[in-house]
């Protein structure tokens, strides 16, 4: 029987702290502490957790980790990731990547030089609507997702595209499986200092065009994909795990109901990375795709800039 895996944490917010819940519950992990520099969600995840150390540095954690969730703001991702990879870490790092592409060749670079996995946390890849999607798309013609949200501070030192176009550009990405012939972009800035508001138009060069709206000042939640492929329509709730399909029969339509195995998408993800370590074997979301999706948002980013 293999020993568990030390696992650790940086970064306790929003996502950390679940992080944290989870390796503390996985069968083959030790949640060994987290790291965090605010001292009011150290006190706080210490009365959640009374028995959980908290470091009190990165590099004293690393010393005692295996594993390691990446859950600071997308600004400091490359920074903490070197400095992990130095003490042989493998990281799960929260999406997007990190900010640019000589940040996310870094970190490629490191991971294969030091031969450390690392999975990058695009969740959506681990729900169970995606697991769906994934068997029953085959040669999609049109796609549109919507991704609404409040507003809230958190992620803002990014645009919306980063922080949440970025979820359905991976999506995506995987479900239509070609390169990218020209893409379109707008996008306002409403409450923040980039965009709030983003529109993207990607064609494909298998002939697919993909529709994205993204928003961080929605009055409600919304996480909704809708792909048209011949003869089929699937319409998909990624945020409650329900979809229905419409499928041609005759002259008819006739709708079905599409019966989704519920499951908390970050607790596969994690899972799923932790199995990934103990067999050796690559990730899913691995940091080359990691590094695509984030090319993709870029370039949307900038169109979107461009026209300001």
């Amino acid at each position: 029987m293999k020993e568990k895996l030390r696992c650790g944490v940086i970064g306790t917010g929003y996502l950390g702290q679940h992080h944290v819940r989870i390796y503390n519950e996985l069968e083959h992990c030790e949640l060994a502490g987290f790291y965090d520099s605010n001292p009011n969600q150290i006190s706080k995840i210490q009365k959640q957790y009374p028995l959980i150390k908290a470091f009190t540095s990165i590099e004293e954690l690393a010393l005692e980790c295996t594993v390691v969730s990446v859950a600071v703001p997308t600004d400091q991702h490359c920074k903490v990731a070197l400095q992990l990879m130095d003490h042989s870490c493998h990281l799960l790092i929260e999406k997007p990547l990190c900010t640019d592409l000589l940040q996310a060749e870094s970190i490629l670079q490191k991971a294969k030089k030091n031969n450390l996995l690392i999975q990058v946390g695009h969740i959506e890849h681990y729900n169970p609507v995606m697991s769906y999607l994934e068997r029953a798309v085959n040669s999609p013609k049109f796609i549109s997702a919507d991704r609404l949200a409040p507003y809230n501070t958190r992620g803002t030192e990014v645009g919306v595209v980063l922080d949440l176009m970025i979820h359905d550009i991976g999506i995506i990405l995987q479900l239509v499986n070609s390169p990218i012939q020209s893409l379109d972009s707008v996008g306002v800035q409403v409450l923040s200092s980039s965009e709030d508001i983003a529109n993207a138009r990607l064609k494909f060069a298998n002939g697919c065009i993909a529709n994205i709206n993204a928003s961080r000042v929605s009055n409600k939640k919304t996480r909704e994909i809708r792909v048209f492929q011949k003869e089929l329509y699937l319409s998909m709730d990624f945020m409650n795990q329900t979809g229905h399909l419409l499928r041609k029969k005759g002259d008819q339509l006739e709708r079905e109901s599409i019966p989704v195995e519920k499951g908390e998408p970050l607790w596969l993800e994690i899972s799923h990375f932790v199995d990934c370590i103990r067999s050796l074997s690559q990730p899913k979301v691995g940091v080359h795709f990691g590094k695509l999706a984030l090319e993709i948002a870029l370039q949307i980013s900038d169109a979107i800039n461009q026209k300001r």
